[in-house]
């Protein structure tokens, strides 16, 4: 269910959402989405993630619209998401072809191909740069010009091996048969329980970053039954292909309408399986995680909780996919919070009222 403002009197309304444009505008400096879309990328592609609408122009002007509340900003693309007509559907797109900007595994110092840190904030110092505040367009440009092109298109950084694979060839993996089954959409059929791992997928995927990442930080902690080690994690472009409208189907129709940027995170779970004759062997498993843009973090909890979901275990609450999967939506969440703001006067006086009865009872029996 989603709640939004409902009833109230039509002048107050209105110069409410006047009000609220005031305090936007009251400093008379407008904020180009342009500038939103330039130096706001994380914010961006939380945006994106949450709300499962890859357009950054969109976001943008989502952020501008909601002064830069995260959680508005998805509710506002989640209903824009919710008028468009779906007309096609893109071929399966393959992170195996994704063009690597970062690329690092945790698990192995060594792996083929190499760790790529590219761009993060992972080895920074994390102390405010005051020299922001005086940054100009001048200064870009310089810094720019020094810092040199972008990389070469010609580097093999679009076919990268992926190293779970290295540890299914060893026979440290349980092996997986392909499932080509067509995946649900949570978007077209309300969700039921049990859930498919499709629908978990979509839900973990679009669900509010910082509530992945404390429920996983909650499996970790000693919430669940996992220790997990991240095996790969990629930031990059994945080409997105769609079949030609008429003859689709052969490989020579289909059509690259552009890349993907997106964060995938494939988490290592050891875990004990009873082989034969009582025999006892550590096996890997995996936990998937994969989001729009650069949210690492939220890829890695993800990952996480995918397995925690696998797992089922009645112990712990991070196990239990319907308490994971109806309270990590950000619309579903911050909508039924929010909706206590609206008016509750007739529930309120009745319990009021229950409250005077009974208090009203127990002095007549004292005396």
């Amino acid at each position: 269910m989603g709640y939004v403002a409902v009833k109230g009197g039509t002048k107050a309304i209105e110069e409410s959402i006047k009000r609220l444009k005031y305090e936007r505008l009251k400093q008379k400096r407008v904020l180009q989405t342009e500038d939103i879309e330039a130096g706001m990328r994380g914010l961006i592609d939380q945006v994106m993630s949450e709300s499962s609408l890859y357009s950054e122009t969109l976001a943008a002007l989502a952020i501008k619209q909601a002064e830069g509340n995260p959680e508005e900003a998805v509710f506002l693309l989640r209903a824009y998401r919710s008028t468009l007509p779906r007309k096609h559907y893109s071929r399966t797109a393959l992170t195996e072809n994704m063009r690597v900007e970062r690329r690092i595994s945790a698990s192995f110092k060594d792996i083929p191909g190499g760790q790529i840190l590219g761009a993060t904030t992972d080895y920074s110092h994390r102390l405010l740069d005051f020299g922001l505040m005086e940054e100009s367009e001048a200064d870009i440009e310089e810094w720019l010009s020094a810092y040199g092109a972008e990389p070469s298109a010609d580097e093999e950084l679009d076919k990268l091996p992926k190293v779970v694979d290295y540890l299914r060839k060893e026979g440290l993996m349980k092996p997986f048969p392909l499932n080509d089954e067509e995946p649900d959409d949570v978007t077209r059929r309300s969700l039921e329980f049990p859930s498919s791992r499709s629908e978990r997928l979509q839900i973990l995927s679009r669900g509010q970053t910082g509530t992945l990442t404390s429920l996983g930080y909650a499996v970790i902690r000693g919430y669940g039954s996992l220790h997990p080690t991240v095996g790969e994690l990629r930031v990059g472009g994945v080409p997105i292909y769609t079949d030609h409208p008429t003859d689709g189907g052969s490989e020579e129709d289909a059509y690259y309408i552009g890349d993907v940027t997106v964060t995938e995170a494939e988490m290592l779970i050891p875990v004990t399986v009873e082989k034969e004759h009582g025999k006892k062997e550590i096996e890997f498993e995996i936990g998937y995680g994969i989001c729009y843009g650069q949210n690492e973090t939220k890829a890695i909890a993800m990952g996480i909780l995918d397995n925690s979901l696998e797992t089922k275990h009645p112990q712990y609450p991070t196990q239990d996919e319907e308490f994971v999967l109806y309270h990590i939506d950000s619309v579903e969440s911050t909508g039924f919070i929010s909706h206590l703001k609206m008016p509750h006067y007739v529930t309120f006086q009745s319990k009021l009222d229950s409250m005077r009865k009974t208090k009203a009872g127990r002095k007549e029996k004292e005396e």
